[in-house]
């Protein structure tokens, strides 16, 4: 029987599928070079949080398939799983919607001051009202930088309660965005300068590394809102918590880190006008049990000799392990 390592356990749907067709180990840790005595025996191995690198794919000639439970595979080296005839496989677009509700739950957290006004009231503040700190939405210009499947979720809940969405996007025409009822900027200063509420949902790549630094954190309206619930890498975090800790920005919400989990002794912890969520947009009941589902069964379908669809890497089926 073939062994599949698992980073971490899955969801119970995801391990109910994996459930007698693989020997299981899980190693609660998923920095490759801290379990490769483990991943050197695999056949398969589902990354939820950590990396799989070059080093490792490299000492592991046993390891047939690499499967990541969501939709980014930049924490795994592609280039060397292909080199290796490894299929990487990941889970498309299931998690778009329950990552623009909660970027849009972030919206309205932000914008009726709800986590202050809770830990106030619990203490017994209740004028903690008479702070006047809520704002309305309606009519408030949200800029989405980036318009995939998540951008596109988030622009029409956004316009369903009454917001201006400009949409940042400057490899989608203009005419299509704009006949969706949106306006349209291929100029992120422009986007950034006009928005209220200024949301990334774009992918990280070595171009778009720390594309929100202390430049266009200057650009904000100092009453503005900045949320990432794309990639941590987007962001430079120590620009991020200067603006907010000299209030340059109004505040911030983010479920993605650089590095995560996060320390308790990371500085943007200590501010009181940020919200910090453990990287859980996509981790919806209904959204888990649908994606690791789909990651149990391409793990599987891999391991018997099946061409799976959704991999990172489909010119993997040209290596030579593929043509037998």
């Amino acid at each position: 029987m073939d062994t599949v390592i698992l980073s971490h356990a899955l969801y119970k749907d995801g391990m109910d599928v994996l459930d007698g067709k693989v020997d299981l180990v899980i190693t609660n840790n998923g920095k490759s070079d801290e379990i490769l005595d483990e991943l050197k025996k695999a056949d398969g191995f589902i990354l939820r949080i950590g990396k799989i690198d070059r080093r490792a794919i490299e000492a592991c000639p046993g390891l047939r398939v690499i499967t990541r439970t969501g939709v980014g595979c930049d924490n795994v080296d592609l280039k060397a799983a292909t080199e290796r005839g490894i299929p990487v496989v990941f889970c498309p677009t299931q998690h778009a919607r329950a990552v623009a509700e909660h970027t849009l739950a972030m919206i309205f957290a932000l914008s009726k001051n709800l986590i202050e006004s809770h830990n106030e009231t619990l203490k017994g503040n209740f004028n903690i009202r008479n702070k006047y700190q809520a704002v309305d939405v309606k009519s408030k210009t949200v800029s989405i930088v980036g318009f995939g499947n998540i951008g596109k979720e988030l622009a029409s809940l956004c316009k369903g309660i009454g917001m201006d969405v400009l949409i940042c996007d400057s490899m989608k025409k203009r005419e299509i965005i704009e006949n969706m009822g949106y306006r349209h900027t291929d100029n992120l200063d422009e986007a950034i300068g006009e928005a209220d509420y200024l949301s990334l949902n774009i992918p990280f790549r070595p171009e778009t590394k720390h594309i929100i630094s202390k430049p266009q954190l200057d650009m904000m309206k100092k009453g503005a809102f900045f949320l990432n619930c794309a990639r941590g890498e987007l962001v430079n975090e120590n620009d991020l918590y200067d603006a907010l800790l000299e209030k340059r920005i109004a505040g911030a919400a983010i479920d993605v880190m650089q590095v995560e989990p996060i320390q308790k002794e990371h500085p943007l912890l200590s501010l009181d006008n940020i919200i910090i969520t453990p990287h859980m947009a996509p981790l919806t009941k209904e959204t888990t049990a649908e994606i690791v589902k789909i990651a149990a069964e391409g793990t599987l379908a891999v391991l018997s000799g099946k061409k799976w669809p959704y991999v990172a890497n489909p010119e993997v089926y040209d290596h030579p392990r593929w043509k037998a």
